[in-house]
């Protein structure tokens, strides 16, 4: 077998460190492809409020679906980030189900051409639907 003296071979670092740099990109595209079959076993909680009717000054009623994949028990709901005293009507979602949520404030609190915006927290206290509304005149 014939020696050749004139290449040279890969040093002992430069390959440790390739091989390094190899495992690590390794690593990333596994643990990528596993965080993504997790987030799909984990599902979601989304309610879409479709519309709002003002009934008076002290009540409007939403009408919601539920688009996620979990079902949703309601927490509570803001209107403008003050929380609703009165909530009637569904509260709680099967994925896909329709429901109506009426909130009711003690006094009047909807002013006809005001902008509202409505929230809807799930009973961890998480939001799972937003909807704005504008007041009719």
């Amino acid at each position: 077998m014939k020696i050749l003296k004139s290449r040279k071979a890969l040093s002992p670092v430069v390959a440790s460190i390739i091989l390094i740099a190899v495992t690590v990109a390794v690593s990333i595209a596994v643990a990528a492809w596993m965080g993504a079959l997790t987030v799909g076993f984990m599902g979601s909680s989304s309610l879409t409020i479709r519309s709002v009717t003002f009934n008076s000054a002290t009540s409007a009623t939403l009408d919601v679906k539920n688009t996620g994949t979990n079902k949703v028990t309601i927490g509570q709901v803001k209107v403008n980030n003050a929380i609703a005293p009165t909530v009637d009507g569904t509260t709680t979602f099967d994925p896909g189900a329709n429901g109506t949520i009426t909130v009711t404030f003690s006094s009047p609190f909807f002013t006809a051409g005001n902008k509202y915006k409505f929230d809807i927290y799930d009973s961890s206290g998480q939001v799972v639907g937003s909807y704005e509304a504008t007041a009719p005149s």
